[in-house]
This record gives structure tokens, sequence and C-alpha cells, in this order.
């Protein structure tokens, strides 16, 4: 998932082709305004429902459903790899053809659409089925070997009522596949976005400043340092962005002067801003002083990431923006109210290894159990 980029024209990018030869006219100030907005609302939606179901998945006891945790040592290695990924992209489209590629990578985005977007609509789908629907249950089970050393690589338990959520999704990815429609391509990232945040948790506030410390880097040196960002971001043909017609008044649903926001400047501070969320939880005052400060530094950041763009016409990596501000004011809060030690001792562990842990302390206590019935008996 790319990180976020900016472009002189638009929201955070623009695809600026030239139709039929000619110039696009200018933009008008209110289509602008429309696609900036848009831009902006469909940034907070993933991130304040992913952050609420953050919660809940980090309290799941089901193994599909379990986070997966990023530490310290994850966070510092991510700017590279992505990086890599991202130079490999900019290298891939130089050398074979952009057509071929994306047409790859549409398969590829069709299928994770598809499961994102069902995951996402499911919680949701639930409200409207009849009490009396027939839900059946089912398992997807893959395993590896066989007795006592067979292990379990796929675990997946749904119903009827997700195989309804899951066509569903299907009518959206094949209109994405058929059409490329930016409508259907935003559904399919707010699905991404929103599955990050709820997903992918940070084990500590120490680990959340490393991660959107070192993409702080990446993006400033992507985007102010080399054309890479710019070029795979136009280049490439996926569901890694949100986007929204600054034409939208004037040619309706088939408007394509695009504004775009990468996925990475909603996921990125969005998993941190789930974080303080927990943490906000975790200390049982029933307030979300820390989730709100940090939502508000979000909104303040992106806006005006969008504002400086406007301004200067030139790219701009939100995350310049965005990290001092999620970090920065949730800090001073801690400062004001003399829980910066709280803050940064707040460990989340990694469920899996609790899982783990707990199955082996039920094994444990099941032997001792057998143990002590054999002495009885002798």
């Amino acid at each position: 998932m790319d990180s976020a980029l900016s472009d002189p024209h638009n929201g955070s990018s623009e695809a600026s082709r030239p139709t039929n030869g000619t110039a696009r006219p200018p933009s008008t100030p209110e289509g602008i305004a429309l696609a900036y907005g848009s831009l902006l609302l469909m940034a907070l939606l993933p991130i304040f429902f992913g952050a609420l179901r953050s919660v809940r998945c980090a309290r799941g006891k089901s193994s599909s459903d379990m986070p997966e945790t990023i530490t310290s040592r994850d966070a510092a290695r991510f700017p590279i790899i992505a990086s890599c990924t991202l130079l490999g992209l900019y290298l891939f489209f130089k050398i074979f053809s952009q057509e071929y590629i994306n047409l790859l990578l549409s398969m590829y985005f069709f299928v994770l659409g598809i499961l994102a977007l069902s995951h996402t609509i499911s919680p949701f789908m639930n409200k409207f089925f009849p009490a009396n629907f027939p839900n059946r249950q089912y398992q997807l089970l893959f395993t590896q070997g066989s007795g006592e050393n067979k292990e379990e690589i796929i675990n997946y338990e749904f119903d009827t009522k997700d195989l309804v959520c899951l066509g569903l999704s299907t009518i959206v990815g094949v209109w994405y596949l058929l059409r490329k429609h930016w409508i259907a391509n935003n559904l399919f990232g707010l699905a991404f976005s929103l599955n990050g945040v709820e997903l992918l948790h940070l084990n500590n506030v120490s680990t959340g400043c490393i991660l959107l410390g070192g993409l702080f880097v990446y993006d400033v040196f992507w985007v102010f340092g080399t054309n890479v960002m710019v070029t795979v971001a136009k280049s490439f043909e996926a569901p890694i962005k949100l986007v929204f017609p600054q034409d939208l008044l004037e040619k309706g649903l088939e408007a394509d002067n695009f504004a775009m926001l990468g996925l990475g400047d909603i996921v990125i501070p969005g998993i941190f801003i789930a974080l303080l969320l927990r943490f906000d939880i975790s200390l049982k005052k029933n307030t979300h002083t820390y989730f709100y400060t940090s939502f508000a530094a979000y909104i303040f950041g992106l806006g005006l990431t969008i504002f400086i763009m406007h301004i200067f016409k030139h790219a701009q990596p939100a995350l310049l923006y965005l990290v001092p501000a999620c970090i920065g004011f949730p800090v001073l809060v801690a400062l004001a109210k003399g829980e910066v030690a709280e803050m940064f001792s707040y460990e989340e562990s990694n469920p899996k290894d609790s899982a783990a842990a707990t199955e082996s302390k039920e094994e444990a206590t099941e032997a001792s159990a057998s143990k002590r019935l054999e002495k009885k008996e002798k």
C-alpha cells in the first residue's frame, strides 16, 4: 500500500492528461472545494470506524479476527521496504508496458478488493437480514501434515450472510474491473483503509512514533527529492488511492478531472489514532481525550496539506504535515495532564502470542491434572 502523495492541481494528486489533444478547462472554485471536502470526509470515515472496530478486534478470540501487531523492528524496516517497493514499481513502469502491468495489478486488487469490501460491509449488512433468514455456518480449513504434526494454515469461519456480502462485493469488483469507475475505486479504497486501521495494530506509542517518523522521511524524500512517487501514482491504475472529480458539477458521474489522496495518508496515521483510542480505554476514565485530540489533529494536518498545495501549486507529501500533528497534539495533551509516562508505557501484546500462551497454559494444566489422576490411581 503506497504512502501518500500530493499533486499540485488536485487534492493530493491529479490526472492531468489532456482530452483529445486539448488542455482541460480550469476547475471551478466550487468543484475544487467539493473535491477537497469529499476527500477529507472519505479519509475521516475509515479512520473513525476502523479505530472503533480495532477495539473489538483486539478483544476477539477467533484466530481469523486477530490483528497483525507491528513491533518496533517492523516499524523501523517498513520505510525501507516501502522505498524498495516504490522504486521497483517505478522501474517496472519504465521498462515494461504500462498496460500489461496494470492489467495484472487490476486482477490482483480485484480479488483483494472483493474480500476487503465483504469484510467491511458484513457488520452493517447483518442489520438488514430478517430474523428468519436461513443462516448456515461454514468453515474453510487448510492443514499441513498429518496426525500430531498437523498444522493449521487457514481456518476461516463464515456463514450464509457472509456469502451474500461476498456476492455484493463481487458485483462492485466486476464493475471496477470493466469500467474502472471512480465510485467503484473509492468503495475498494475505503474498504482497504478501514481494514488496515482495524487489523494493523501498533504494540505501543513508541513504535507508532518510529513508524510515523520513518514514513515522514520516506514521504518527503520521494515527493520532494524525486519524481518517482508522482510517476507511480499517475501510472498505477489500482484502488490504492481515493479519487474525486473536480468537474463533477459540470460533467456529473462521467467527470474525469480527478483529485486524489493515497491510502497511506489514511492508514498510517489511522493505526496510530486507533492505538490512542485503545490507550484511552485502558485508562478506564470513560473519556476518549487522546483519540479525539489525534482525530482533530489529523483533520488539521490534512487541511493544511490541501491549503499549502493549493497555494504553492506543487506536490505536497501529506505525511509532512500529518505526522507532526498526529504525534504532537496528543503528546502536548499528555504533558498538560501529566500522563506522558503512562502513554509511553502502554503496551499491547500480540494476540497470537497471547493465544499461544493461553493454549500452553491450558495444556500444562491438563498435563498436571492427568498426573494427579495417575498418582491417585496408583
